[in-house]
């Protein structure tokens, strides 16, 4: 399984292997080597409506195809069916090797929870050897079990001998051997491109999609409806498929409290799959495929070291990636998940990593930006700076190696890193390459660590805490009850719920450029962080950073800053090009790397006897791999069921359709990989109650007390006058009893741009709880809503036909008044939108009135339309008797907060474009 590779010294220049020689037109003796454009396979152009007759609306779109791409060459057999057909022609039960369902399932269950001593000791006891009638008795022969089944591209071990520049007591230069743990990236590509269990969201060829007939307006969201796709496909022989590789490396701790143990995994998707799909990691659709040195390299003296790291990055890397060279610039023929043969050519097209590691891998120093030659000095200002180039810079390296000293060398701020590892891999930019990184660029640098940092010198540390204190409840947001100077172990998590209020908090603190600057930065973390852009959208993203530099100067005159040469705050402004090359930001964020290392790194880690951990490391990697792998296998062999012996799967072969789709229905599906069964979802919005109500036949005196409904009778008799008429005779009086909820479910369909998912919405009308014996008092919550005239059925789209509400109760009308299916809520009704704050530009409103009476009314539950929030008007300095949980009762006017989440921000800011 594990090959020791003695590699060349670090110092030693690579050979690079001669070239392969293909014939594309190499294809099934009966099949056309040209084949027709598959109808089904490139996306044709076509006009889906959503409900409303709308053509666009997040998911119907126009596209035009590149017809001259992802040509099929003839069938071939997925690894899951070339292991069908060996069981069937074996005679092996689906379970093999183990015996049934049940003695699988008790094997992926020690795989994937106990270790293995933890796992000889639960075969060896009395109870598990005496009831149970397993194929194995000890760990031994569990795992030849495990290592029978189905597994991933093996690992090989390749050592490199690093020559250092200390002595040792003889005279001679230090030596230390380092090993760099790999997979053949090819392999993986084909692992990834071949998998039946990716089918639905496999894309393999580009496409242009717009949201108009005339093709004015882009719609930019997977990688295939990029520009990158499209570009780097002309320079290949006609019919051939990218595989747009994607890659992530970041350095790791693996110990915990105590060693200094670390891991430099590597890990690699492709661009065919659908960005939603990438970020599930449980999907394994990224997976890892080295572990680079992460020696300390003592054979260095201390200056020279941090180079040397560098040099031996680069080498490992390029060690690593060598297989992709040949393959990129030649193609290999790969079995695709639809069964059918193509010419793939894995190209590096995204490298995904934070700065620090993009510097490293672009060779420039971290005063320098990794992607274009701004000057050191002008990374604050917005300057259009030409991008670094990959020939050139090789050049500037090359001469600087042969001794020679361009002025470059120090002009473009490189390192002397002489041998890059992408400085051969082909129709790669690295460049290019790097993506925008949301979580270290905007939400905890940008954001956090500069924005939060600017107003809290202005305004105080102790009023902004008393701001976040004061902040009213919403469902799933997190309140900062203590402020957020307490706060030590930051995540993005944080960073993100102090987004969502931020904006609101501090109008009225600061002067209004200042808040004019902090909205700018707002916006442009929403926008970037939509997954589907337009046109509109990406404009409006520049905008958003145009505003920005128009303003920042106020934070210079406040004594604030004295310059903004900030290199995250920098690298905004690469943000519309990268999503114009490569789609939208989601699809490439270093949180998953971060959280892969759970997986790959510090999980395998803890599962070793921490001496020469790696190897043991990579063997319980892969026993986990296969466990995964038969998972899959199993779920798919439930569509694809074993035959008889004897009996053969009908095939059929049309060489002018490149899919296994013949017919019309499943077009939309292979047009758009992100279209698939899993995402589709109900377009109605549906109002959910519990089955039983929280508090049956409540009094109204319990009522109006404890939910502080003070006209609940009075607007009950109007809504039945209006509402039932028949009913005249019946009035609703002191001593009727109503069923009570405490909250109202909103099950809208998903609004694509900000999520795949349908979303959930709590409505609550809790009253308070007090107190008793072990159960803790719990404040009451009486939250705000957006309410319509009418029930609607569609999301919301606009602010125009919907007004604020406090809810204060939802219930339902007792026997005497009929039979009435639909649930009510008494409302207090708050003024229509005002115009916006001229800095902050939030909608502002207040409490309605009515005869010096708050403005009351009930309503029918399904004309809620979703939750919403208000921020209090808190002025330059927060009311003390201010709090978060009386906010709504003490103040009386509000801005509207169109932050709390991403489908409020789509209705109130990006719909207006």
């Amino acid at each position: 399984m594990i090959n020791d590779i003695e590699a060349d010294n670090l110092n030693t220049p690579d050979d690079n292997p001669p070239p392969v020689d293909v014939d594309f037109s190499h294809v099934h003796p009966h099949l056309d080597p040209n084949p027709a454009p598959s109808k089904s396979r490139h996306i044709t152009i076509e006009e889906v409506e959503d409900e409303d007759g709308t053509p666009f609306s997040y998911t119907g779109r126009y596209f035009e195809p590149q017809a001259d791409a992802g040509w099929a060459l003839h069938e071939g057999e997925t690894k899951f069916e070339r292991y069908r057909r060996h069981q069937e022609e074996e005679v092996e039960d689906r379970w093999s090797p183990f015996e049934d369902v049940e003695e699988w399932d008790l094997a992926e269950w020690l795989v994937k929870n106990l270790g293995q001593t933890r796992t000889d000791e639960f075969l060896k006891l009395p109870i598990t050897q005496n009831r149970t009638k397993l194929s194995f008795h000890n760990n031994h022969s569990f795992l030849q079990r495990v290592d029978a089944l189905l597994r991933g591209p093996g690992w090989s071990c390749r050592k490199v001998t690093v020559r250092g520049n200390k002595e040792d007591e003889f005279g001679a230069l230090l030596e230390e051997e380092v090993k760099l743990w790999s997979r053949d990236p090819v392999e993986c590509v084909q692992e990834l491109i071949s998998n039946p269990f990716f089918k639905a969201d496999m894309a393999y060829s580009p496409a242009k999609a717009y949201a108009d007939r005339a093709g004015q307006h882009r719609v930019i969201d997977e990688m295939w409806t990029a520009d990158w796709w499209g570009e780097t496909q002309k320079a290949l022989p006609k019919g051939a498929t990218i595989a747009p590789i994607i890659l992530s490396s970041d350095k790791t701790c693996l110990s915990q409290f105590r060693g200094n143990k670390s891991a430099w995994p590597v890990y690699m998707s492709i661009g065919n799959i659908t960005k939603a799909k990438r970020r599930q990691a449980s999907a394994r659709v990224t997976i890892l495929i080295g572990y680079l040195p992460a020696s300390k390299l003592d054979c260095f003296t201390p200056d020279a070291r941090s180079l040397a790291g560098y040099r031996l990055f680069h080498h490992c890397m390029a060690l690593l990636l060598q297989p992709l060279i040949a393959a990129g610039q030649h193609g290999v023929e790969m079995v695709c998940a639809d069964s059918l043969v193509r010419r793939v050519h894995p190209i590096l097209a995204a490298y995904v990593a934070d700065f620090p590691e993009q510097c490293l891998i672009s060779c420039c120093k971290e005063n320098r930006c990794p992607k274009c030659l701004v000057g050191a000095n002008e990374r604050g200002d917005s300057l259009d700076s030409p991008m670094r180039d990959p020939e050139s810079t090789k050049e500037i390296l090359e001469m600087r190696k042969n001794g020679q000293h361009p002025p470059e060398f120090e002009e473009n701020g490189l390192r002397a890193v002489y041998k890059p590892f992408w400085a051969n891999l082909p129709h790669a930019n690295i460049f290019l390459a790097f993506t925008p990184d949301l979580l270290h660029q905007i939400h905890k640098g940008v954001f956090k660590d500069h924005l939060v940092k600017w107003c809290i010198d202005i305004v105080g540390e102790e009023e902004m805490d008393a701001r976040f204190k004061a902040v009213p409840n919403y469902p799933g947001l997190r309140h900062f009850k203590k402020g957020i100077s307490t706060v030590k172990q930051w995540t993005g998590r944080e960073h993100k719920e102090m987004q969502r209020v931020f904006i609101g908090l501090l109008t009225g603190a600061v002067p209004s450029r200042v808040l004019v600057v902090a909205r700018s930065i707002l916006d442009f973390s929403y926008y970037a962080q939509l997954q589907i852009h337009t046109t509109e959208t990406l404009e409006a993203l520049q905008t958003t950073l145009d505003v920005f530099h128009a303003n920042k100067d106020i934070l210079k005159e406040l004594a604030i800053r004295e310059h903004f040469n900030i290199p995250k705050l920098h690298q905004l402004t690469h943000y519309v090009q990268s999503i114009m090359l490569l789609g939208t930001a989601d699809g490439f964020n270093t949180e998953l790397p971060e959280r892969l290392h759970i997986d790959f790194a510090k999980e395998a880690y803890r599962a070793t006897n921490k001496r020469d951990y790696e190897e043991q490391m990579t063997l319980w990697l892969q026993r986990q791999e296969a466990v995964f792998l038969r998972v899959a296998y199993l779920d798919w062999l439930a569509q694809h069921p074993l035959l008889p012996a004897g009996h053969a799967e009908p095939r059929s072969f049309d060489p002018g359709f490149d899919s296994d789709s013949d017919s019309e229905s499943e077009e939309t599906e292979a047009a758009s990989p992100n279209t698939t069964s899993s995402l589709v979802t109900s377009k109605e919005v549906t109002h959910i109650l519990a089955k039983a109500p929280a508090h049956p036949h409540q009094s109204v005196e319990k009522i109006v007390t404890a939910h502080s409904t003070t006209d609940f009778l009075p607007t009950l008799q109007t809504f039945l006058q209006k509402n039932l008429p028949q009913t005249t005779g019946v009035v609703p009086g002191v001593h009727d009893r109503f069923d009570v909820y405490c909250q109202a479910v909103i099950v809208a369909p998903p609004d694509r741009r900000v999520g795949d998912a349908p979303k959930r919405w709590h409505v609550r009308a809790r009253p308070e709880v007090v107190a008793s014996g072990r159960r803790s008092d719990c404040p009451g919550r009486f939250d705000m809503a957006l309410i319509s005239d009418t029930p609607r059925s569609s999301g919301l789209r606009t602010l125009d036909d919907v007004r604020v509400a406090q809810v204060h109760v939802i219930f339902t009308l007792p026997r005497q008044f009929g039979t009435y299916s639909r649930a009510l809520a008494y409302i207090e009704w708050f003024t229509p939108f005002r115009l916006p704050d001229p800095s902050s530009r939030l909608l502002q409103v207040s409490r309605s009135t009515r005869h010096l009476r708050r403005n009351a009314a009930v309503i029918h539950v399904d004309e809620i339309v979703r939750p919403c929030h208000l921020i209090p008007k808190m002025g330059q300095s927060v009311d003390t008797m201010l709090r978060s949980g009386n906010a709504y009762e003490v103040a009386s006017d509000f801005y509207f907060n169109e932050f709390i989440d991403g489908e409020m921000f789509g209705v109130s800011v990006i719909n207006s474009l």
